[in-house]
C-alpha cells in the first residue's frame, strides 16, 4: 500500500533531513519510505507523530480513487452516444457490468440512468416531430432542434457529473429513483 509522507511532509515545509531528525530516524530511512518501502512499525509510529497524525492517515486511498477512476471513465463512454447512436447507453453499461466494486457500480448505475432516460427522450421526440411539424404546418425540419437540444443537454450531463466526480467523488446530475 502506497503511502503519502512526502506530500505531507512538503504540506509541513520540511526537508527530508528535518524529518529524520525530529522523527529520530535517519535520512536514508526517510528517503527509503518516500521512494515506496513499507512503512510499519517503529518508522510508522515515529513518522505519524512527527507530522501530527494518526498512523492510518499516512497511506493513500487507492481503492476509492480507482473506484471514481473508473466512474469518470463511465461518465466518458457516455459521450459516444454523441456518435453512435444509443451508445451512450450501450458503452456504459458495458464497463457497469464488467467492473466488481460496489461504489462503482452504484456511481455507473447512476450515470446509465440518466443516458437511458435522455436517450428515451430524444427517441420519443424524433418520432413524435414529424407529425407535430405536419400538424402545425411547420416548414423548418423540427428533429434538428429536438437533436441539437438533446446534445447541448447530453453534453451538459456529462461534463457536470465529470467536474463532481473529480472534486467530490460522488455525481450531481442523477435520478432520485434508481431503476436499475
Amino acid at each position: 500500500m502506497k503511502n503519502k509522507v512526502k506530500i505531507l511532509r512538503e504540506q509541513k515545509n520540511l526537508t527530508q533531513t528535518e524529518l529524520a531528525e525530529k522523527s529520530g530516524l535517519s535520512l536514508r530511512t526517510v528517503q527509503r519510505v518516500e521512494s515506496g518501502s513499507p512503512l510499519k512499525g517503529f518508522t510508522l509510529n515515529a513518522i505519524a507523530k512527527t507530522l501530527g497524525l494518526e498512523p492510518q492517515h499516512l497511506f493513500l486511498d487507492t481503492e476509492e480513487n480507482a473506484a471514481v477512476d473508473r466512474a469518470k471513465l463511465i461518465n466518458l463512454s457516455a459521450l459516444s452516444g454523441l456518435i453512435v447512436p444509443y451508445g451512450g447507453v450501450i458503452f456504459p453499461l458495458i464497463l457497469i457490468y464488467r467492473t466488481k466494486d460496489p461504489k462503482n457500480k452504484e456511481l455507473g448505475k447512476g450515470i446509465l440512468g440518466v443516458q437511458i432516460v435522455l436517450a428515451t427522450v430524444l427517441s420519443i421526440l424524433m418520432i413524435a416531430s414529424p407529425f407535430v411539424q405536419h400538424a402545425f404546418s411547420i416548414k423548418f425540419p423540427l428533429f434538428l432542434i429536438f437533436l441539437i437540444a438533446f446534445l447541448c443537454v447530453k453534453l451538459l450531463v456529462i461534463l457536470k457529473n465529470g467536474i463532481t466526480l473529480n472534486q467530490k467523488h460522488e455525481l450531481s446530475i442523477k435520478l432520485k429513483i434508481n431503476f436499475l
